[in-house]
């Protein structure tokens, strides 16, 4: 503000220092680069003081002072330098306006974020309008011959006062529908009002009935953990029954092949025994008669002795699988029974 003291009674007399030096004062506020004469010692420096600094407001600032009122310095040049001050007032509230302005956005800016919704809404409603009325505008040259005919028309008391009434009573026609359509609204409401109620009473006798039935332990139940304690066991027995099963049969199954194999063994041994015999006969035959000379062919067929020891290797075998099925220990009875037959084989050889 102005650096001294400023009462309206200073300007009851004519204080033309006091006007220069605030005229001074407020053009530097305005433009502290300013260059004008501020001389006021004598008559002519008052004059060209006066007229440099209205001829720059004017040029400047757009503000057109009175000359004559300033060079007065009385209570008109109160009114001419309120108008320099008011314009410093207004600049200078605007930049305290803005501050405010721009602290109250950076501060609001996150509530502002929920309505960005409506202002998204709200712009879809900008667009639809406008373009209603572009439509519209593009009416008027029709509209604007109707409204002149209509214009040209003399006014008819009688019409108007009836279109005035048929208003009217549209108008209350629509209040009466309103009116009806709230009592239905709150009989309407009344009736949801009681169907809540009724429904949170039969949600409650629910819940308590629920609980009643969650505490009480039923008759049943005893004989249902006894019996599921049962069936524990048994399923536990038959777990460990299926496992000895399919553990004996995969035994039996390796049993087999190895006496399978032991069979095929024997065989191969009884043919290769059938060979040997069968050499030793011709060379007794050929010791004994040495003109005649056996044919050895390998597809002849067997003789009666061979084929009686084939059959007698393969029974035995039969009667040893059968013996295994039976009895899987008794594989040392049919080994015992095997050596005897071999020894009695080779008693017969």
């Amino acid at each position: 503000g102005y650096p001294g003291m400023v009462s309206f009674a200073s300007f009851r007399q004519p204080n033309f220092s006091l006007v220069a030096d605030m005229l001074k004062w407020l053009v530097l506020r305005y433009e502290p680069s300013a260059v004008l004469p501020f001389d006021i010692d004598t008559e002519q420096d008052r004059l060209i003081f006066i007229k440099s600094v209205v001829q720059y407001l004017a040029e400047r600032a757009s503000i057109k002072l009175n000359p004559r009122r300033l060079y007065s310095a009385d209570g008109y040049a109160v009114k001419e330098l309120l108008k320099i001050a008011s314009l410093l007032y207004k600049a200078f509230r605007i930049n305290i306006d803005k501050d405010e302005t721009e602290n109250e956005i950076t501060q609001d800016f996150s509530l502002k974020l929920s309505d960005l919704k409506t202002c998204r809404q709200l712009a879809n409603d900008i667009t639809s309008k406008g373009a209603v009325l572009y439509d519209l505008l593009g009416q008027e040259l029709e509209l604007r011959e109707q409204r002149r005919v209509a214009l040209a028309n003399a006014f008819d008391m009688s019409d108007i006062e009836q279109s005035v009434h048929e208003a009217i009573r549209s108008s209350e026609e629509e209040i009466s529908e309103m009116l009806s359509k709230l009592e239905n609204a709150s009989s309407d409401d009344s009736n949801l009002q009681g169907k809540i109620e009724k429904k949170q009473s039969e949600l409650e006798r629910s819940e308590k009935r629920l609980k009643s039935l969650q505490s009480v332990r039923p008759a049943y139940m005893d004989e249902f953990e006894r019996l599921e304690s049962d069936m524990r066991q048994q399923y536990d027995m038959y777990v460990e029954k299926f496992r000895n099963m399919a553990y004996l049969e995969q035994q039996w199954e390796e049993w087999n092949r190895g006496e399978q194999e032991k069979l095929e063994e024997s065989q191969n041994s009884l043919r290769q025994m059938q060979q040997q015999i069968r050499m030793e006969e011709q060379r007794r035959t050929q010791d004994i008669h040495p003109d005649e000379v056996l044919e050895d062919n390998s597809g002849e067929n067997l003789s009666d002795e061979d084929e009686e020891v084939v059959a007698m290797g393969a029974a035995m075998g039969e009667e040893r699988r059968y013996m295994g099925a039976m009895n899987p220990q008794g594989l040392e009875s049919d080994e015992s029974l095997t050596s005897s037959y071999d020894g009695e084989e080779g008693r017969d050889v």
